[in-house]
């Protein structure tokens, strides 16, 4: 999934709100008690959500290597 598929809602998310999604992301498919469309549904979101972060790290380590 490219930068530029991440949804706006989740675009916007600080790296503590989309890591505490995933928390909930994670705690909600540990429970077992989904159907399957809701696991596909969460489990896209979770990786959306990880593209994000991973986002965010890579820019992040741009500004303190000094090659923005």
């Amino acid at each position: 999934m490219k930068i530029k598929n991440i949804p706006a809602d989740i675009k916007s998310k600080s790296l503590k709100e989309a890591k505490d999604e995933i928390d909930q992301i994670l705690i909600k498919l540990e429970s077992k008690n989904l159907d399957l469309n809701s696991i596909e549904t969460e489990y896209n979101r979770l990786i959306s959500l990880n593209k994000h972060i991973e986002s965010i790290f890579k820019e992040r380590a741009k500004k303190i290597s000094g090659i923005e």
